[in-house]
Order: C-alpha cells, then sequence, then structure tokens
C-alpha cells in the first residue's frame, strides 16, 4: 500500500517514513560489493551511517569518500544527497508529474508542509519551478568548476567532480572527492581560489535561502516591498549572517598566531567561506581543528542557525532566530507584539519558533553530552 493512501498517517508521518525508506534503500545500495573499491561491501553501520549522512546532508563521514566508495557507491552517495537536500515528498511529486499522474489533495497538502508553503494553490507549478531552478544552478555551478577541475584532473573525471561539488554545495551536504592524496582535506587545497570559493559559497547561499524566496526573487526582482514577509526576513538575517562572522573572523580570528603563514588574500577568502560554509554546508578551506574557542563557539551557533524554512540547509532555521530577537527586542521596548516591516508576526509563530528553538537546544545539550561520556 502507497504511504500517501494511508488517510491516519500525519504529513509529518510520511516526511519522516520517506527519509526512513530512503536512507534504508540507501544503505542496502552501500553494501553492495561494487559500491566499494575494496573487496566485498561496507560494514552495515558504515553504510547506514554514510547514507544517513547524505539524506540528512551533514556532511559527516567515517570513511574517506573518495578512496573507500567506488564511482557506482559515489552516485549512490549524490543521489542520496539529492533527494534528501530537495525533500523526498518533492522528489516523490517530481516524479509524480513527469510520470502524468494526478496529484491529488492529500499529496498537495502534504507538499505544502514539505517545502513549508503558506498556501496550497499553486503547490504543483511551485514544485516545477523547483526542479528547474535547482538544475539550472547546480548546472551552472559545475560549469564554472568545470574550469578548474577539468585542467588539474582530466575531461570526464573534472565533470564529474564539478558535478558532485557543485550538487553537494547547492544541498548543504559538505560531501567532497577531494580527500586524495591528502585525506578529508576538503576545500583545503583551494583556500584561496576566486573560483571555487565564490561558486561553492553562492551554491551554499542559494540552497540554503530556500524556494519559495527564489520564488520572490524571480517573480517581483529588485522590487522588496512585494516580496513575502518571509522572504524579507530570510534575505535579511542571511545578510547579516554572513556578513558580522566574515568580519569577526577576518579581524579577530586570522590575526591570531597561528594563521600567520596565511597570506592576505588567503585570511579574506577563508573568512568569507567560513562565514557561509558552517550554516549545514561542511565544506572547509582551513584546518577547523586549529580555530580559537571563540571562533569555534561562532561555528557551533552558525551550524545550529541553519538556513531557511524550505530550503536544502538544516538547523533550527534564520526565521526562528528571527523571531525570537524581535520578541526580545518588542519586550525591552514594552510592545504588545514583535513587528517587522511594519507587520506584526501572530503569536502562534512565536510559540512555534520558541518551540523549535528550545527542541534543538534540548538535542545539541544532550548529544554533546553522550558524546563527552
Amino acid at each position: 500500500m502507497s504511504i500517501w493512501k494511508i488517510r491516519r498517517t500525519s504529513p509529518a508521518q510520511v516526511i519522516i517514513l520517506g527519509f526512513m525508506a530512503l536512507i534504508l534503500g540507501g544503505t542496502a545500495l552501500l553494501m553492495l560489493p561494487p559500491a566499494t573499491r575494496g573487496p566485498g561491501g561496507a560494514p552495515f553501520l558504515d553504510a547506514l551511517f554514510t547514507a544517513t549522512s547524505a539524506t540528512c546532508v551533514t556532511g559527516l563521514v567515517v570513511e574517506n569518500t573518495v578512496t573507500y566508495w567506488s564511482t557506482f557507491g559515489q552516485v549512490v552517495i549524490l543521489a542520496l544527497i539529492q533527494i534528501g537536500g530537495m525533500g523526498v515528498i518533492t522528489m516523490a511529486v517530481a516524479v509524480a508529474i513527469f510520470t502524468g499522474r494526478r496529484i491529488g489533495l492529500r499529496q498537495r497538502y502534504i507538499m505544502q508542509e514539505s517545502i513549508s508553503a503558506p498556501q496550497m494553490g499553486g503547490i504543483v507549478r511551485m514544485t516545477g519551478f523547483i526542479l528547474r531552478a535547482t538544475v539550472c544552478m547546480e548546472a551552472a555551478g559545475a560549469a564554472l568548476l568545470a574550469l578548474r577541475f577539468c585542467p588539474q584532473l582530466g575531461l570526464w573525471k573534472g565533470l564529474w567532480y564539478a558535478v558532485f561539488h557543485a550538487v553537494s554545495a547547492f544541498c548543504n551536504a559538505g560531501f567532497d572527492l577531494l580527500g586524495d592524496p591528502v585525506p578529508y582535506a576538503s576545500l583545503t587545497g583551494y583556500v584561496a581560489d576566486p573560483l571555487v570559493n565564490c561558486v561553492i559559497m553562492a551554491l551554499i547561499v542559494l540552497g540554503g535561502i530556500g524556494f519559495l524566496t527564489w520564488s520572490d526573487v524571480v517573480t517581483h526582482g529588485i522590487h522588496l516591498r512585494r516580496y513575502r514577509l518571509q522572504s524579507k526576513l530570510i534575505l535579511t538575517v542571511t545578510a547579516v549572517l554572513l556578513a558580522l562572522p566574515a568580519l569577526f573572523f577576518f579581524f579577530y580570528e586570522f590575526s591570531l598566531p597561528q594563521w600567520q603563514g596565511l597570506s592576505g588574500a588567503e585570511r579574506f577568502w577563508s573568512a568569507c567561506f567560513q562565514s557561509v560554509s558552517p550554516r549545514t554546508a561542511g565544506f572547509n578551506t582551513i584546518d577547523l581543528g586549529a580555530l580559537s574557542e571563540p571562533s569555534q563557539l561562532l561555528t557551533t551557533a552558525l551550524m545550529l542557525i541553519g538556513g531557511a524554512p524550505g530550503s536544502t540547509a538544516g538547523g533550527f532555521k534564520n526565521t526562528t532566530l528571527v523571531v525570537l530577537l524581535l520578541t526580545m527586542l518588542s519586550v525591552f521596548r514594552r510592545k504588545e507584539s514583535a513587528q517587522a516591516f511594519g507587520r506584526r508576526i501572530p503569536a502562534e509563530v512565536l510559540r512555534s519558533a520558541a518551540a523549535i528553538f528550545m527542541l534543538y537546544l534540548t538535542l545539541f545539550l544532550a548529544g554533546g553530552m553522550l558524546l563527552c561520556c
């Protein structure tokens, strides 16, 4: 029986079950002998961890991706990243559209919940827009990265690396194929490369601002007043969370003695990249273990915040942060409710933001304590 047809299954349960099915399917594929470069397939726990990390676009690995997994295994990982980043429900609706199946009211409602759309109307059209925009952005990113990778690695290997890293960056996954000959090197070999830095950062940001914000940008262009309140908040807080950490890293972190070997250009690009990548992307162009404690704390905070609702990024979402900050300001200013751009933020939005923040804080602290133990 299709999960769509189980009437008592809530949208949240459908999404969770979809992710579970994808993770288990990816685990099974990664355990196959052709998925690894060595004899035999991957152990169950290694395959499960990798499939979970790829589907949930976290970027954590227990094996060096390029040296442990074969081309088939890398393709499986990339597919999990793409489906996980776009959302299982989004991909399911896309398949239904391409096969000509009718999209029922229940599927539309689940899709609305999946991408945090404000209304159900036009949700199928929105899905088509999401797919087209994703293909265009990832293709453009891959084409630009190919200009760097193809001369270094050869045509076909360079194209594969360009596609893999474009998808991984856009989906905020952080998986890379650059761990040979230096294991787990990530993008440290391109610390001062403007092309690689700009393309990867742009893909991360574009994937992290959310599908609905793309729609506003395409529909209204530079007429910011016509944007949804959510889009205005997302763009504002994204700009702040990019600029302030970059200034902190450049003027404080990279002035410390352990970074004296970096040139001025390397410090500039490292500061910019380090303000973008922690927002759930997972790439790095410097040795993160050498960061000072204040910078590690800031990086942790950026990872917790993440991107926007309905985006490829994780975290408790930047809109949650801005709602809590606006509410705090309204209390200090003795206002009855939080406001932004001349609009009042409803009380139920604040309750949701507070609940999400407390859930993440509880999981963060509990997980940290368990890892310490």
